[in-house]
């Protein structure tokens, strides 16, 4: 194109859309081609949403409340966030699960016989006492947000579970479509 011609494919006063014949832009951007008064042309581009995905794997208090807190607040960033659960942490996006996790001190004091109990108690009254939210109202805070509850299809055949036993909104995925996820993160931690 020449100074002083306009474009042939005017979407719109101003504007071109889409790429010129033959080029193939990324999947994952939307574009669009503006010219300015002096016939400039310019490409300009919207990023794409950052993600995030916390995985976890345990159904302990200090299993559940990282991977929850981290996806609240990723999404509150402004990120596509998904909590992937596997092996124990299955447990938590059973129905009822999340009210049954329990503070299992390390060593050789978490195999004391009603240790657990007594640990789950007193690590309850510091979060109560801190004004942090139960791990039900973080469940459901999160689902509010906007993070996905993603469970593993393996955990769940392995299990035996049904998908009716899982929390309301919660999806299935197998470890394949979760690494298509994952691969891009701008985050991904296992916790």
């Amino acid at each position: 194109m020449r100074p002083g011609e306009a474009p042939d494919r005017q979407a719109q006063p101003g504007c071109l859309a889409g790429p010129p014949p033959g080029e193939v832009l990324p999947e994952n951007l939307i574009h669009k081609f503006c010219y300015d008064y002096k016939e400039n042309i310019s490409m300009t581009a919207t990023k794409p949403k950052e993600t995030a995905a916390f995985i976890c794997s345990r159904d302990t208090l200090d299993g559940a409340y990282p991977p929850l807190i981290l996806a609240i607040n990723a999404a509150r960033a402004g990120m596509e966030t998904k909590v992937f659960f596997t092996f124990m942490g299955i447990n938590l996006a059973c129905k009822g699960g999340i009210e049954k996790a329990k503070f299992i001190p390390p060593g050789v004091m978490g195999a004391v016989p009603g240790m657990s109990t007594i640990a789950t108690g007193m690590m309850k009254k510091k979060i109560d006492k801190a004004q942090i939210p139960s791990l039900p109202e973080l469940m459901e805070m999160a689902q509010l947000e906007g993070v996905e509850l993603v469970v593993c299809r393996m955990t769940i055949d392995m299990m035996e579970l049904k998908e009716d036993q899982l929390v309301e909104g919660s999806i299935i995925w197998n470890a394949e479509e979760f690494i298509k996820f994952a691969k891009d993160c701008k985050i991904c931690m296992f916790i």
